[in-house]
């Protein structure tokens, strides 16, 4: 037993210093993103103008420009990626499904209907309104999620991972034409705001909106990662971890409701933007392994990397035009999405 426990620690050993390696990489290279992203720009500050202007030494107009329209979308894009990132990872888990994902599943479509009929009747740039969003954006979420358990689930049986991906999948289709329909009846105006909101755009972008997401994200986030043993049990199927005294039901609702939450908040602010808790979980997978104490966070850090870099690739490559972020993710996650179907045993 003494050799098979010792080769057991050794294992665990080598496994958390390659998670910490992994992760200190990953925050690297989203310093990196970061210092790039707030040079890119129509208006283009050199990385000494930056420098000059984060201790207070630049130019009215390099200070407007950087804290008042760069920072705080990079802030934003950093929150949102890490969100919808944790929150693939939780609906990964919990159905154990190497497909699911708060877009595909449907519900960012149902967070996105939700803020879509506020947007319809609302101006969505008012002081309450930006607060507002990112619950109307959870209720939405919640019922869609609801919606898509209720006709997944069979007693007896659980959650088939196929069963659940083809629920979510028409599930989100019948609200994508909901959404298409209200689309026919806005004006000009609002029709183009909600055009540019679904292509996936991070609109949101000013101090305001920071604060409406912080707070979700620094709630629902420790919230999770303290899970991570339980979601490790999860993963053991629905039989076994009962067996060892989890409440399975009770942990899955409230993982979910966490996942529902992330995705959400996340989407309020940035609209349409798919395939990042696809993306993200995976490639944490393939470098950290399957433990969720490791998965969690290096998800939320490859995530928060793929939107940040997806945005300032997004402001740069067709200045002074924009590309939104959700199509430059889709630009990735489609392929991949294809690569992970024919790899996947249905």
């Amino acid at each position: 037993m003494e050799p098979v426990q010792a080769v057991s620690s050794s294992s665990n050993k080598r496994r958390m210093k390659r998670g910490v390696v992994v992760m200190t990489i990953l925050g690297i290279l989203i310093i990196c993103a970061f210092i790039v992203s707030m040079n890119t720009g129509y208006i283009r500050l050199s990385p000494l103008d930056v420098v000059k202007t984060l201790f207070g030494m630049g130019t009215e107009k390099q200070s407007l420009i950087l804290f008042q329209f760069r920072l705080p979308r990079i802030v934003i894009s950093v929150l949102i990626g890490a969100g919808l990132a944790v929150s693939g990872c939780i609906l990964q888990g919990i159905s154990r499904n190497a497909l699911a994902d708060p877009g595909i599943l449907g519900i960012n479509a149902g967070a996105g209907l939700m803020v879509m009929l506020y947007v319809s009747f609302f101006p969505a740039t008012s002081a309450g309104s930006i607060f507002l969003l990112p619950v109307l954006a959870l209720v939405g979420a919640g019922f869609t999620a609801a919606l898509i358990y209720v006709l997944s689930y069979k007693r007896n049986e659980g959650i088939s991972p196929t069963r659940l991906i083809l629920t979510g999948i028409g599930v989100a289709a019948g609200i994508s034409a909901a959404m298409i329909v209200l689309t026919l009846k806005l004006d000009p105006n609002k029709y183009q705001f909600v055009a540019t909101w679904l292509a996936g755009s991070i609109w949101g972008s000013n101090w305001k909106f920071v604060l409406a997401l912080l707070p979700w994200i620094i709630i629902l986030l420790p919230y999770v990662f303290y899970k991570a043993r339980v979601m490790n049990v999860l993963n053991l199927g629905e039989n076994t971890a009962t067996g060892l005294g989890a409440p399975v039901e009770k942990e899955r609702l409230l993982l979910l409701a966490a996942a529902v939450g992330l995705a959400g908040s996340s989407v309020a602010v940035s609209g349409g933007i798919g395939f990042v808790g696809l993306i993200g979980p995976h490639l944490a997978r393939r470098l950290v392994g399957p433990k969720h104490q490791l998965l969690l966070p290096t998800s939320a850090l490859i995530g928060a990397l793929l939107v940040i870099v997806a945005d300032t690739i997004g402001r740069w490559i067709l200045q002074p035009s924009e590309i939104p972020t959700g199509i430059v993710v889709s630009v990735i996650g489609a392929p991949y999405f294809l690569y992970l179907l024919s790899k996947t045993k249905v």
